[in-house]
């Protein structure tokens, strides 16, 4: 008896992964990463901020408690910057070494785990990397 796989073709794994990246997520109330591929250095950098999450369920700006916007340019200073040869290493950078580790939720380790693999295929293969 045979049994059926899930369709796994390329088109099917892709229209998965958009529909799942629009879900419903909670905002780690401590703060978020900006992440991209530094090519001149060979480095994938993640640049965490702080934030605060209103009753809306928004992230907003610890300063001014305004909403943060989700497109367009932000002008604030990150609380750091974390940098590594590989997603392995970034993340020893920022779950193992940083203390406290700033990150409050595992969901968002897990996601940040997946976009710094996708970073650093983008940075292997030189194709662009567009933070999810």
């Amino acid at each position: 008896m045979s049994q059926t796989l899930p369709n796994t073709t390329p088109e099917a794994l892709t229209a998965l992964d958009r529909k799942l990246s629009n879900r419903f997520i909670e905002l780690d109330p401590q703060g978020y990463f900006l992440i991209y591929v530094d090519r001149d250095a060979g480095l994938i950098c993640a640049k965490h901020f702080t934030n605060v999450i209103d009753d809306r369920g928004l992230a907003c700006d610890p300063k001014t408690g305004k909403p943060l916007p989700v497109r367009g340019k932000v002008e604030r200073i990150p609380t750091a910057i974390y940098q590594g040869r590989t997603a392995k290493e970034l993340c020893i950078e920022i779950f193992e070494k940083t203390k406290p580790c700033a990150i409050g939720y595992l969901d968002h380790a897990a996601y940040l785990g997946r976009e710094f693999v996708r970073a650093e295929m983008a940075l292997v293969t030189g194709q662009d990397y567009v933070q999810d």
